[in-house]
Order: C-alpha cells, then sequence, then structure tokens
C-alpha cells in the first residue's frame, strides 16, 4: 500500500501470486500503522477478486477505514501502486544481464 498523500510505503508482502492471504498480511499491517490515531485512511485497490472478497470486506469495516474501488478499465486509479511495485520488479526479481553492463 502506498501513501498518496507523501509517496511513502505503508505496507507491503510479497508472494507467488496475488491471493487472499497476501492481501490480507498487508491490509493488517497498514491497518496496524494507524490503529492509534484517529486518522481514518482510504484504502483504495482494483477491481482484483481477492479485494472484492467478503474477508477482506469485513477486514476494512472492521477497522473503520474507507474503501475505494477503481473503476473497470481505469488504470491511473492505481497508478502509485503500479509504478512503485513494477520497478520493485524490475529492480529485483527480471533476470538482467550483468555482463552486459
Amino acid at each position: 500500500m502506498i501513501d498518496c498523500f507523501n509517496g511513502m510505503v505503508a505496507s507491503w508482502s510479497l508472494g507467488t501470486r496475488p491471493d487472499a492471504e497476501l492481501v490480507n498480511t498487508m491490509l493488517d499491517a497498514a491497518i496496524e500503522t494507524v490503529v492509534d490515531t484517529e486518522d481514518r485512511p482510504v484504502v483504495h485497490s482494483n477491481r482484483g477478486a481477492h479485494y472484492r472478497w467478503p474477508g477482506w470486506l469485513s477486514r476494512i469495516a472492521d477497522a473503520k477505514r474507507i474503501r475505494s474501488i477503481s473503476r473497470k478499465g481505469y488504470s491511473p486509479d492505481n497508478a502509485a501502486c503500479e509504478g512503485f511495485f513494477g520497478r520493485l520488479k524490475t529492480e529485483l526479481f527480471y533476470p538482467r544481464n550483468w555482463q552486459s553492463i
């Protein structure tokens, strides 16, 4: 999760595929960062099934967070996270030919 106010990473988790366990771990960690404040951050996500799962929705409701979801086919809504994780994958996960550098 990216804090769109200051661009800092609020929470993240890594896995081999996006699933409920992965996004729940990330959400729980993000909620912990603001649990003792009056802040009510907006949790914005794309339209992935794991973000529409009742368990995810109840976690957000229980934490009294505001939920936001992208419009179908409108990628600029997710630009902050997509850009961050795109750079992370490029730097850490995609193979490189170090001999040509």
